[in-house]
């Protein structure tokens, strides 16, 4: 009764709406430019820096997302290969920041109880499910991979990073 109601079923485009995964978001990429008239007025960066907050915050989503795509690589079984070189080269980007970081231990990483757990609410037994599920991860990894290049490119034009 409920689906011919309020059509909110399983199989039903709502789920795109219910988005409940947690995936991380790229709104610190996009601040990590600090820009106006304060900011060409500051002398002195506060400890942390903008640079920095915005470099641990890229890495803890970056290794995020790493998990996400464990989960991808799982389901999407026709694109396995593209799937585990995404998975390697996300985790290489995220550990790279992260020892760009000032203090590398604040950078958020999953502890293996945490990723299991997260794997196992990820799963389901309907294969729609599945799909939409990949192709939301897919669709957030994107748009923050997208901001990352952006925070990257501005932060190796700003100081002297190599990336």
């Amino acid at each position: 009764q409920m689906c011919e109601k309020f059509t909110v079923c399983e199989n039903s485009m709502e789920m795109l709406v219910q988005n409940n995964l947690n995936l991380p978001k790229g709104g610190a990429a996009a601040r990590a430019a600090p820009s106006g008239p304060a900011a060409a007025l500051r002398s002195a960066p506060p400890l942390p820096s903008p640079q920095d907050k915005c470099l641990r915050k890229l890495s803890s989503g970056l290794f995020a997302f790493h998990t996400y795509l464990e989960y991808v690589q799982e389901t999407f079984a026709s694109e396995r290969q593209q799937v585990e070189s995404l998975c390697y080269s996300t985790k290489h980007l995220a550990s790279t920041l992260r020892q760009m970081v000032i203090d590398p231990d604040e950078v958020v990483i999953l502890d293996s109880a945490s990723k299991k757990s997260l794997l196992a609410k990820l799963k389901s037994d309907k294969t729609w499910i599945e799909k939409i599920t990949t192709h939301l991860i897919l669709r957030d990894f994107t748009s923050f991979m997208e901001k990352t290049v952006r925070a990257v490119r501005y932060l190796k034009n700003t100081r002297s990073v190599s990336v």
